[in-house]
């Protein structure tokens, strides 16, 4: 590889980066990891994953303090919240993340990390503050911001994303929310909790619109139940500032107009790319919009570049740009053709209840013109649910005509965890019975996703023809018991 300064260039310190940085590092490549901003993590550890669910957490924790006598326990309502501790503890997380993401370890691996802007100047090499720098190939992993929706009005009036929302100094006493996505209701629920008045406005009918509507009906009603004000079907005219305070103009689902104020506004309306200011287009890299034009090696336009993550413009999960890490790594360097496959990819919006998903949900698979079965087992029938007050959601099972599995959804308690279980099963191709068949540990919350199964082997299982056979050949007798008619 003489004639380049580097096997493997990075630009972005994010998951993707920083995971086939580790990877080609220590498997003797020489890696140079390029990071924009004065640290590394991306958006991850510092405005997105770490700091929504370190906040998620300790809103739960308040929550439960407010709601102690659905235990049987004293209600004893706590002080107020005091946000500049929960805002403590929330960098004192990602700092102890951070020490994992550290441009000193990386070096221990290998890989060299430098700080500043990069620029390709040619399709091997970019500019990084006046040194011209190449390799033989490179990734392009620079991340997403926020994108802010056409409302005029909007830029002037002061509003706060996903960068700055994990910083607050101390609690508003109320919120707009625009956006019904994950990430809109996640905060939701924990600023309704820890004591801030929450309003949604959504433009759609539905919130997660991409997910199954029985399943984001129920927590959006959950939701509701803690005091999170919910307006759909809206369109936003105008933003504006009367007395310091933002004030959005929309008309309601009912076609009325409205005036909401509120002490604080979040923005939460989907993301950009990171791709300007690269040079992409003096070298020849295509992207659009919505981000690079890739190949499913995750290759652009010049082969030896590819990109991985928010870039991409599609899958926006930390997971998913790891797992695109890996894909890069096994063409780039180990010069092995392999293509992402995201049939089994899994997601999770972390409310309470919370809603995770692997494969297609009914929406996806009606959408597509396949013809599927639904099979749903109730949290409101699982002891281990029952027993901690979380009662409410359900698992979904997607079958073809063939009763194959297209997905699974689940919206309960832990579903983030409950649906690894999910994750293996179908991408380990192991066969239903197989998990109706499995020893799960009671009581737990687990035991849904055996039962769900089961569920589907129970018709044959207990079919009057296997009643049948067993009567001839075993001279089973049949009911010891039939109720009466019209019941008790």
């Amino acid at each position: 590889m003489a004639g380049f300064d580097y096997d493997v260039g990075i630009l972005g310190g994010g998951s993707a980066g920083l995971t086939l940085a580790s990877g080609a590092a220590q498997l003797g490549a020489k890696v140079l990891l390029i990071e924009k901003e004065p640290h590394l993590g991306g958006d991850c550890l510092h405005y997105g994953c770490v700091p929504s669910k370190t906040l998620i957490h300790s809103a739960a924790v308040y929550h439960l303090l407010n709601t102690s006598a659905r235990f049987g326990l004293p209600q004893i309502p706590p002080p107020p919240v005091d946000y500049a501790q929960v805002a403590a503890r929330i960098k004192g997380v990602i700092a102890a993340i951070q020490k994992h993401d550290s441009a000193e370890r990386f070096c221990e691996l290998g890989a060299r990390v430098r700080f500043g802007a990069a620029r390709f100047v040619d399709e091997h090499s970019v500019d990084l503050d006046g040194e011209r720098v190449s390799a033989k190939a490179w990734l392009i992993a620079t991340g997403s911001s926020p994108a802010l929706p056409p409302v005029p009005g909007l830029t002037e009036v002061p509003h706060l994303t996903n960068k700055d929302i994990f910083y607050l100094e101390k609690l508003p006493q109320s919120m707009i929310i625009l956006g019904g996505g994950p990430i809109a209701l996640e905060m939701a629920q924990a600023f309704q909790r820890l004591g801030c008045q929450v309003s949604v406005v959504q433009r759609s009918g539905q919130v997660l619109s991409k997910e199954d509507q029985d399943l984001a009906d129920l927590l959006m009603s959950a939701l509701q139940g803690e005091g999170v004000e919910f307006y759909l079907n809206t369109k936003v005219s105008a933003a504006r500032q009367v007395g310091g305070r933002p004030v959005v103009v929309f008309t309601d689902g009912e076609g009325q107009p409205r005036e909401l104020g509120a002490e604080a506004l979040l923005v939460a309306l989907g993301r950009r790319a990171n791709l300007e200011g690269l040079g992409l287009e003096d070298i020849g890299v295509a992207y659009s919009a919505k981000g690079l034009e890739l190949d499913r090696r995750l290759r652009t336009s010049h082969k030896h570049i590819y990109g991985a993550g928010d870039v991409t413009g599609e899958r926006q999960f930390t997971h998913a740009a790891s797992y695109e890490a890996g894909v890069v790594l096994a063409n780039a360097l180990l010069r092995l053709p392999r293509k992402v496959d995201y049939t089994w990819l899994p997601w999770c919006t972390f409310t309470e209840p919370e809603l995770a998903s692997v494969g297609l949900n009914e929406k996806a698979a009606a959408a597509a013109g396949l013809d599927y079965t639904v099979w749903s087992e109730e949290f409101a029938a699982n002891d281990r649910a029952l027993a901690e007050g979380a009662g409410l959601g359900r698992v979904k099972l997607i079958l073809d005509k063939s009763e194959k599995p297209l997905g699974v959804q689940i919206l309960g308690p832990h579903a983030g965890e409950l649906i690894n279980e999910w994750v293996a099963v179908l991408g380990g191709n192991v066969k239903l019975s197989t998990l109706a068949g499995a020893m799960h540990p009671y009581p737990t919350l687990g035991e849904i996703n055996k039962k769900v199964a089961a569920d589907v082997l129970a018709p044959k299982l207990f079919s009057d023809l296997v009643k049948k056979g067993l009567k001839i050949f075993f001279n089973t007798k049949g009911r010891a018991c039939n109720p009466p008619e019209g019941g008790r």
